[in-house]
């Protein structure tokens, strides 16, 4: 699937597998090479770009919309929080991060308006670990109130199909 596109508006993007933040200037031409999970991958002067869904509008795409209702408190949601989540897939496999078992913990500091959050690769030498931090850090920050996302990468314990959720096995092909 590949497709020649011009951009219509200046879109950030992530450099794969770096993860650094770029901005493509309207009117450029990219090269989608693929689209999974909502996410877009395309190439532009030699190099590989991840452009979040939110985004999608810049090359002609319908973008993914994420509403949340601020809570009356203007405190974080958790419950928000976790929804962000779930609209993260992982690059190679279109099955959210949440179901793939990626997340291990989230806490929130409602002092500081901060969310912490554990997470995992599917291997401790992924190369698009960073492109995936960068998404958390992204579509977590969209929750209404999130003012700071830190996510630590861990990798005890390792990651291991079991910690998939069933529909996500079944998904993969992965449930026996």
């Amino acid at each position: 699937m590949q497709k020649m596109v011009t951009t219509e508006r200046d879109c950030k993007a992530r450099l794969v597998p770096a993860g650094n933040v770029v901005k493509i200037p309207e009117g450029e031409f990219v090269n989608i090479t693929q689209d999974l999970g909502g996410n877009y991958t395309v190439t532009w002067r030699g190099n590989m770009y991840r452009i979040d869904g939110t985004d999608a509008d810049a090359i002609g795409r319908k973008p993914q919309v994420l509403n949340f209702t601020p809570k009356d408190d203007n405190t974080i949601d958790e419950k928000q929080v976790w929804e962000a989540l779930e609209t993260i897939f992982d690059p190679e496999i279109p099955i959210n991060l949440v179901s793939l078992g990626l997340i291990y913990q989230v806490t929130v500091d409602q002092s500081s308006n901060t969310v912490n959050i554990d997470m995992t690769l599917t291997a401790p030498g992924c190369g698009m670990g960073p492109v995936l931090v960068g998404d958390v850090e992204y579509r977590v920050g969209m929750v209404p109130n999130v003012k700071n996302v830190n996510v630590e990468l861990v990798f005890d314990p390792p990651w291991s199909r079991d910690k998939m959720s069933e529909e996500a096995q079944l998904e993969a092909g992965l449930f026996f």
